[in-house]
């Protein structure tokens, strides 16, 4: 009679432990709180569909770190494309182009690339979609807290609006129709050169 017992208590022993490495939540609670489960009650809802979605960093997207294979504060890597072309106003700093890379330039001054520029011909925008042919409008609403400055060659309303705060940095020259002409990223003071080296 005590061996049947015995039989009785370890099987319900073993049960018990079973059970309890199952933990008490249904099934369904369980799979909520799997990463993947995480990810899909992320997902945007059917009435998120109208919202924008950011545009995906492409090869033409300028960011505060590059553009082009070109490192803001790193020397030009070496056998790229970019290479200063035709005269240059001093040994210390060079404006450099690449063919791969049309409507862009960049500044290097002490070894490293300082400042990269691009024009409509370049097609490059911001990761916001903004880049030169956005209004001035659309660059504040995407960046407010930009402080304006008077075009130096341009008379108003074309301005210079420029990201506050600490480099690399962004500058934006809005033409006098209130249109982006040039986006520049870079560090100052070379961000605010208005002719190349000067």
């Amino acid at each position: 009679m005590i061996e049947p017992v015995k039989a009785a208590l370890a099987a319900a022993s073993l049960a018990v432990l079973l059970l309890a490495g199952c933990g008490s939540e249904p099934a369904a609670e369980r799979a909520e709180t799997k990463p993947d489960a995480a990810v899909v009650e992320d997902a945007p809802q059917a009435a998120d569909a109208a919202q924008p979605t950011p545009a995906i960093a492409t090869a033409q997207t300028l960011t505060l770190e590059g553009y082009g294979g070109l490192m803001i504060g790193k020397p030009v890597p070496a056998g790229s494309p970019w290479v200063a072309r035709g005269a240059q106003i001093s040994d210390g700093c060079a404006t450099i182009t690449a063919p791969d890379w049309p409507g862009a330039y960049a500044i290097v001054e002490e070894g490293v690339v300082r400042r990269i520029t691009v024009s409509d011909e370049s097609k490059a925008k911001l990761v916001e979609g903004i880049g030169p042919g956005s209004t001035e409008a659309q660059v504040r609403a995407a960046f407010p807290s930009f402080v304006a400055e008077p075009h130096k060659y341009v008379d108003a309303p074309a301005k210079y609006l420029t990201q506050p705060g600490t480099d690399p940095r962004l500058l934006f020259e809005i033409d006098d129709k209130g249109m982006v002409s040039l986006v520049h990223v870079g560090m100052m003071p070379t961000l605010a050169y208005v002719e190349g080296c000067a």
